[in-house]
């Protein structure tokens, strides 16, 4: 008997499906074309053209995440298509800190067997949040790694690279006492926490993903799934228009660890927390928890998904130029001396 040959799909890796993944992914990739784009997809890295006559001194910014166990929500509803636009938000937002405008994005997407379907639906959840953002999807890698992946599980992770002039670079150095915070809300969870929420719902309290919670008006995933805000085109206006001192992403480690990252030393935030409007998926986490309001505070966004840091008399301008936009905002805080970096006036 003549031995059999062994191929690469023997082993797990279906070549054939990556070429079909590839073919699917394509309408969605060039929907998200800017035109700083000047390669195509297929080639072994993604070419952009800057407009140097547009910056005295360009400073490139990069940024780059993942969804976290989000995607543990995406496996139990079987719902791929939104996923990816959580993963161009938690990337773009970062830069967009530093008063930078996104330019490109790439994304990572590795799984024990490819569905080349499954993997379409990924990558237009990346194409949505790269068009809302702006910004041109110009690569990717989709990895197929056999028994390093449970079965119908994946991960993905996105690289994002923006651009900003040297003297416009947002750090907070000009954050001074009497500065004022404001809100942008979020549109729920976001993209952190999901650990903690993963044990309440569904290790500590047995609920199902499908389980309608009068508090939501709509089932737990349908609540958990919602995408990521993306806050660039509001935001970026702002930058050209207003002096933004500081920015904060309010992401993995909520006010606490997040807001502290844009003040100088000498300064804290102080929040009042009676102001912020919270989405009710973060008082049915705490009541089912029973969880301490600080221990929320420094895992969840609360509701306030970016901060501001502007100064006094460009409070009211600000505010009412994203309102302008349908964008709703309003103060939260501000900056007083001392240490600690954010008080929370509960």
């Amino acid at each position: 008997m003549k031995e059999k040959k062994l191929t690469y799909k023997d082993s797990g890796v279906d070549i054939e499906a990556g070429y079909e993944s590839v073919k699917l992914m394509k309408k969605y990739v060039k929907k998200t074309f800017t035109k700083g784009v000047v390669s195509d997809i297929g080639g072994f890295g993604g070419l952009f053209a800057i407009n140097k006559d547009d910056y005295d001194e360009p400073i490139l910014v990069s940024g780059t995440d993942g969804v976290g166990t989000k995607l543990k929500i995406a496996f139990m509803m079987d719902k791929h298509d939104t996923v990816g636009e959580d993963c161009v938000a938690m990337c773009v937002n970062d830069v967009l800190c530093q008063g930078a405008k996104p330019l490109f994005f790439l994304d990572y997407i590795a799984t024990g067997k490819l569905e080349p379907r499954k993997a379409s639906d990924i990558v237009k959840g990346v194409s949505n949040g790269c068009i809302k953002a702006g910004v041109a999807l110009i690569g990717g890698e989709t990895a197929e790694m056999p028994d390093f992946y449970s079965e119908g599980e994946y991960d993905i992770a996105g690289f994002t690279v923006g651009i900003v002039d040297k003297k416009n670079i947002i750090d907070g150095k000009d954050i001074k006492k009497g500065d004022v915070l404001i809100g942008l809300p979020s549109s729920g969870v976001h993209s952190n926490g999901f650990s903690l929420v993963r044990k309440l719902f569904f290790k500590i309290k047995g609920y199902k993903i499908d389980k309608y919670i009068d508090e939501l008006g709509t089932t737990l995933g349908e609540e958990l799934i919602k995408p990521t805000r993306i806050y660039v085109n509001p935001v970026y206006d702002l930058i050209k228009k207003f002096n933004i001192k500081g920015i904060s992403h309010i992401t993995g480690g909520g006010f606490y660890e997040n807001i502290p990252r844009m003040l100088p030393e000498g300064l804290k935030a102080v929040i009042n927390t009676k102001v912020i409007e919270r989405p009710p998926i973060f008082d049915v986490i705490k009541r089912l928890g029973n969880i301490e309001i600080d221990e929320m505070y420094s895992t969840f966004n609360m509701g306030i998904g970016l901060v501001l840091a502007v100064s006094e008399d460009e409070v009211d301008s600000v505010i009412n130029t994203l309102k302008d936009k349908n964008e709703k905002a309003y103060i939260i805080g501000q900056i007083t001396k001392g240490k600690g970096g954010v008080e929370l006036c509960h």
